[in-house]
């Protein structure tokens, strides 16, 4: 008689723990990818700003520039002047491809006379164009 007996050895039971594992790194893949898609998003959106805003700046220093200038007596080129007493001055700088700062200024006593600002506002500078390309639901049926 042998003495030795054969010893089976079954695998360890590992269904639900290896599904909970699994599952566990698959929501921490999609939520490491959306978190990833936002941050570019916020990315692209920040550099928007920024170009925005330094645009604008950019615009107010021009604006400003010819203001000072204005002050000064000389009648730099694209300021539009008009009237005597009181007399105005337009003008406008681009702020972007889409945009530009308008200033409207009166002047009480000539160029060297008190400076009144009327209008410092950015618009937009193209054309509104009507979209009516919505095919929406007129409330009859059918």
């Amino acid at each position: 008689m042998d003495s030795r007996k054969e010893v089976q050895v079954s695998p360890p039971p590992v269904g639900g723990a290896s599904l909970l594992v699994v599952f566990g790194v698959l929501c921490l893949t999609v939520f490491a990818l959306l978190s990833l898609s936002t941050v570019r998003a916020d990315d692209r959106l920040s550099q928007a700003s920024a170009r925005a805003v330094s645009g604008y700046y950019a615009a107010d220093c021009q604006a400003q520039e010819l203001l000072a200038r204005l002050k000064n007596g000389e009648e730099p080129e694209g300021v539009e002047l008009y009237g005597s007493d009181p007399l105005y001055a337009e003008y406008s700088c681009s702020i972007s491809a889409t945009q530009e700062l308008q200033v409207r200024v009166r002047f009480d006593g000539g160029l060297e006379g008190v400076c009144t600002v009327l209008r410092w506002q950015s618009v937009p500078t193209g054309a509104w164009e009507e979209d009516d390309s919505l095919d929406l639901w007129d409330g009859i049926f059918f």
